[in-house]
C-alpha cells in the first residue's frame, strides 16, 4: 500500500504505483484538468511521474509559484519544434528559462531575423492546437549520443560528451521533436497559449568568441493573455523611460567607446548625483558613521589575504609599477579594515561605523554593460560596521529602519526583502555561515519583516539581506544590501580587546542603501520618467521673460533664487513665450516662472508647474520662495 500525503494534511492510499496525474484525478476532475506538473517530496516532476513509495505529493497548477517557469521551459521547446518544422536542418542547442521568458540558441545556415519571428509564432500556435502529448524517457549517455547523431544534432552530442559517462539522461518528446532536458514539462502542448517572440541576437556557442556564432531567439510566456498584455505594456512604457534616451534628451550624461562601461557626467546629471550624495551624507551622520576615504590601488597581496584573489579576480583590473602588482579596488571593504587596524580597539569602542562614497572598478564583460545601470566604474554609498556578535542584531535592525526611510524619501513605496544564502564558491566554515545566516534571520524577525530566501546567492564571504525596490511601472530593482561577514576581518587581522582583556576578531557588517550611485540614478530616472521630484531635479525652476522689457527683472529673480541655494536658470531669449514654455516643459523642469509687465510691477511671478497648469497664477516672489523651500527641504 502506498500512502500519499497532500499539502492540506489529507492522506490517500493506493494499492499500486500511481502517477501525479492520477493523484490529481483522485482528488477531483477539475484539479486533474488543471494539473501542469507535480512535486514529490521536494522534487519537481512531470504529471506523468509515477510514485512507487510513501511520499508527500503536491499538484502544480497555474496557481503554484513554480508554474510560470515550467510553462516558459515548455514554451521554449514549443519554439524549438516550430523552428525545426519551418527551417529543416536547424539545430537546437541550449534553451533556458530567464527572467520574464526564455531563449533558444539555434545553429542554421543563415542568421534568423525579426522577419522570421511572426512565422515561427504562427507555427507555435499550430502546435498548441495539435495538443501534442509531452513524454519523457531515460537514455544512457551512449544511447543519447547515438540518437542525436542520427538526427544531425552535433551540438547536442557535444553537450552529452561533456557530461559524466555514467549519468542517466532524460529526453523529452512532443510529436516529431525531441530534446535533451531535465524537465519537468507540461503534459501536452495545449497547455501553452500566452506567449510572444521578442527579439533575435547573435550568441557564440558556449559564450566563447572562438566558437561558432549562433542565432538566439528570445521569447516571453505567461499564465494568461491578460498577463502577457500587461507585460508588453510594461515593456512599451519601459522603452519610453529608458534612462539612456532620457539622459541624452535632458543632457545628463553620455558614454563613449573611449571609456567603455564608464560615465561622462554633464552639469545637470552631476547636479542629480550631488543631491543624492548630499542626502546620503546626512544619512551617514544620523546613523553614527564616520566618513573615510581609501586608495583606489592596493597591492595584490592584500587581495589575496581578503579572499578576492581566489574568488573574484576575474572581475578585477590589475596594473604593475616598479615590479609590484596592484589591483583597482572592486570593493571598499579591505580598505576599511586597514583603517580599523591602525589602532587597538576596546569592546567599549564598538560598534565602529565607517562610510565611504567609494569608487570601485569591476571588469564586467562588454556584453553585460547597459547604460549606467551596469558599468565598470561606479561609486557606492558603502559602509562597514565592526561590532561584536552580540551587536549584530541591533545593528542590522537599525540599518533596516534607516534603509526603508531612505527608499520612502526617494519615492519607492514597495520594497521587498530577500535573504541571499551561502554560494557554492565561498570562504569560511559551515559553522560560521550558520551563525551569519541565523543572525540575519533573527534581525529580520526583530524588525517585523517578511522575507524570501535565495539559496546560493550570497557573497563569497557572507550571506546578505537584499532590498528590492518596485518602481512606478512594476519592475523590481535590487539596491541596498546588509551582509554579515565573520571571515574577512579575521583574514585581514582585525582585532579588539574584549571585556576579559582577550583579543577577539570583530564581526564585519557590509552595508549599502542605494548601492551603485550610477545604477540608483538610472533607476530614479526611469521611475520618474525623467520628471524628478523638485528636490532632486537638476534645474528646479526656470525664469522666462515675455519681452525684453522684463529682462532685468527676470535676471534679478533668477539671481535671488540662486542666492537662496536653488538650482535655477533664466531664459531671456527674444522668442515667443509659448515656444519657451514648450521647450522647458520637454526638459521636465518642475517650475516655470513667467514674468511680464504685471509681474515686474508687483514683484511677483506667474507660476507654471511641470504638468502645464498654473497652481496659483500670479504669486508674490517671497511667497514662491517659501513654497520652494518647503518642497526641497530634504
Amino acid at each position: 500500500m502506498i500512502q500519499i500525503s497532500l499539502p492540506d494534511g489529507q492522506k490517500k492510499s493506493f494499492d499500486h504505483p500511481v502517477s501525479v496525474q492520477d493523484v490529481a484525478a483522485s482528488i477531483g476532475a477539475g484539479l486533474a484538468r488543471a494539473t501542469l506538473a507535480g512535486k514529490v517530496d521536494t522534487r519537481l516532476v512531470d504529471a506523468s511521474f509515477v510514485v512507487d513509495h510513501d511520499a508527500r505529493v503536491e499538484i502544480i497548477t497555474e496557481k503554484s509559484p513554480e508554474a510560470l517557469d515550467i510553462l516558459r521551459h515548455s514554451t521554449a521547446h514549443l519554439m524549438g519544434q516550430a523552428v525545426q518544422r519551418l527551417f529543416p536542418g536547424a539545430q537546437v542547442t541550449i534553451g533556458p528559462v530567464i527572467d520574464s521568458g526564455f531563449y533558444y540558441d539555434f545553429a542554421y545556415d543563415r542568421p534568423f531575423t525579426l522577419e522570421d519571428l511572426p512565422k515561427i509564432e504562427v507555427e507555435m500556435h499550430n502546435i498548441v492546437d495539435e495538443r501534442l502529448k509531452v513524454t519523457r524517457r531515460m537514455a544512457s549517455r551512449t544511447e543519447a549520443m547515438a540518437f542525436f547523431m542520427q538526427l544531425g544534432e552535433t551540438y547536442k552530442v557535444e553537450i552529452i560528451q561533456a557530461m559524466s559517462a555514467n549519468e542517466a539522461l532524460s529526453l523529452y518528446s512532443q510529436g516529431e521533436f525531441t530534446d535533451l532536458c531535465r524537465g519537468p514539462h507540461v503534459p501536452h502542448t495545449g497547455k501553452l497559449h500566452s506567449f510572444k517572440l521578442m527579439k533575435v541576437a547573435g550568441a557564440y556557442w558556449r559564450g566563447d568568441v572562438n566558437n561558432a556564432m549562433l542565432s538566439r531567439i528570445y521569447g516571453t510566456a505567461w499564465l494568461s493573455d491578460q498577463d502577457l498584455k500587461a507585460y508588453l505594456l510594461q515593456l512599451a512604457e519601459a522603452e519610453k523611460r529608458d534612462h539612456r534616451k532620457i539622459g541624452k534628451a535632458l543632457n545628463l550624461f553620455h558614454q563613449q567607446e573611449a571609456s567603455p562601461g564608464m560615465v561622462f557626467w554633464h552639469p545637470k546629471g552631476w547636479a542629480i548625483w550631488q543631491q543624492v550624495e548630499r542626502y546620503m551624507r546626512t544619512v551617514y551622520r544620523k546613523g553614527g558613521y564616520h566618513e573615510v576615504r581609501c586608495p583606489q590601488l592596493l597591492d595584490v597581496s592584500l587581495w589575496k589575504k581578503s579572499g578576492h584573489w581566489d574568488h573574484y579576480q576575474e572581475n578585477m583590473f590589475f596594473t604593475e609599477s616598479e615590479k609590484l602588482n596592484f589591483a583597482l579596488k572592486p570593493m571598499n571593504c579591505p580598505g576599511h579594515v586597514q583603517i580599523f587596524n591602525t589602532r587597538l580597539h576596546s569592546y567599549r569602542d564598538l560598534p565602529v561605523r565607517y562610510g565611504e562614497f567609494g569608487s570601485c572598478h569591476r571588469n564586467e564583460p562588454s556584453g553585460a554593460l547597459h547604460g549606467i545601470m551596469r558599468v565598470r566604474a561606479f561609486t557606492q554609498d558603502d559602509g562597514h560596521i565592526f561590532c561584536t556578535p552580540a551587536q549584530i542584531q541591533a545593528e542590522v535592525t537599525a540599518f533596516h529602519t534607516q534603509a526603508m526611510a531612505v527608499y520612502a524619501d526617494f519615492g519607492f513605496e514597495q520594497v521587498d526583502v530577500v535573504l541571499a544564502l551561502r554560494p557554492d564558491k565561498r570562504i569560511g566554515s559551515d559553522d560560521a555561515w550558520d551563525k551569519a545566516e541565523t543572525a540575519l534571520r533573527n534581525a529580520l524577525i526583530q524588525a517585523g519583516v517578511q522575507w524570501t530566501e535565495l539559496q546560493g546567492e550570497g557573497a563569497f564571504y557572507g550571506p546578505k539581506i537584499e532590498y528590492h525596490m518596485c518602481d512606478s511601472i512594476g519592475r523590481s530593482w535590487q539596491m541596498g544590501t546588509m551582509q554579515v561577514d565573520f571571515m574577512m576581518p579575521e583574514r585581514l587581522g582585525a582585532e579588539y580587546i574584549d571585556e576579559h582583556s582577550q583579543k577577539k576578531c570583530p564581526v564585519m557588517l557590509h552595508r549599502a542603501i542605494v548601492g551603485s550611485m550610477e545604477r540608483f540614478i538610472a533607476v530614479l530616472i526611469e521611475h520618474y520618467a525623467g520628471a524628478l521630484p523638485t528636490w532632486l531635479a537638476p534645474v528646479r525652476a526656470v525664469v522666462l521673460s515675455i519681452t525684453d522689457a522684463q529682462t532685468d527683472y527676470a535676471a534679478e529673480v533668477s539671481a535671488i533664487l540662486t542666492n537662496k541655494g536653488f538650482r535655477v536658470e533664466s531664459d531671456l531669449r527674444n522668442e515667443k513665450i509659448g515656444y519657451k514654455i514648450r521647450e522647458h516643459t520637454l526638459q521636465k523642469v518642475p517650475y516655470q516662472l513667467v514674468v511680464g509687465d504685471r509681474e515686474k510691477a508687483e514683484r511677483a511671478v506667474s507660476v507654471r508647474i511641470r504638468s502645464g497648469g498654473r497652481p496659483d497664477g500670479i504669486m508674490p516672489l517671497a511667497e514662491f520662495i517659501r513654497h520652494l523651500e518647503a518642497e526641497v527641504c530634504h
